[in-house]
């Protein structure tokens, strides 16, 4: 399976914003993107005089495929689908993109990053709907209820997160039980919702040419 295997800190400093890869880390003062705000590479500190508009529609979606950790060939393949469906494309890829169960046990608090979500999700710690569900990219719908399996419950790493997961947290398509390891899916989110870092309308005017 084809994956990125450098550095994530490399991929915030190359989108100038943090784009939290790294869980916890990102919140605190060992953040390389705290000192090194700057792109990696030689030229990262030199400036260009001029950006075209290509440029900042293809940095913009980089950022958002890189945040949710999808490849070009996925990304792609979920805005043609969100071009087929009614209403706004834009609103439909983020849909897409929430509807992800590696997003979603990032959201429920569940995984302190999306990319230990997936690495949880390939060990098999969770269920939906009563059944081991190990596809990272196995997209939910409204009702899915999300359970971590009977073996998995004393696993460190999401204790850990769930510790810092404060109710104000949980996004509004989404109800968590703590008590059980429970998580709901209860709806499609809209685009108001999303606490989403990126402006989707110009990936649109990028793969519309």
């Amino acid at each position: 399976m084809a994956r990125y295997t450098g550095a994530n800190c490399k991929l915030c400093r190359r989108e100038k914003q943090k784009l939290f890869l790294k869980g916890t880390k990102c919140f605190t003062e060992k953040c390389p993107f705290e000192s090194r705000s700057y792109p990696p590479g030689q030229h990262g500190l030199s400036r260009r005089s001029r950006v075209t508009d290509y440029a900042v529609q293809l940095r913009e979606k980089q950022k958002i495929r890189k945040t949710y950790g999808v490849l070009e060939k996925q990304f792609r393949k979920y805005f043609e689908e969100a071009s087929k469906r009614t209403g706004i494309t834009g609103d439909n890829l983020v849909n897409f993109l929430e509807r992800r169960f590696d997003n979603t046990i990032y959201r429920l608090g569940l995984a302190p990053s999306r990319k230990s979500a997936r690495q949880l999700i390939l060990h098999r710690h969770f269920t939906v709907n009563g059944k081991v569900v190990n596809i990272p990219s196995f997209l939910l719908k409204a009702g899915d209820s999300i359970q971590v399996r009977e073996k998995s419950k004393k696993l460190e790493i999401i204790h850990d997160t769930m510790k810092r997961m404060k109710d104000n947290m949980i996004v509004p398509w989404l109800s968590l039980d703590k008590a059980n390891l429970k998580g709901t899916y209860m709806k499609e989110p809209i685009r108001e919702e999303v606490p989403f870092i990126g402006n989707e309308q110009l990936i649109v005017e990028l793969y519309s040419k």
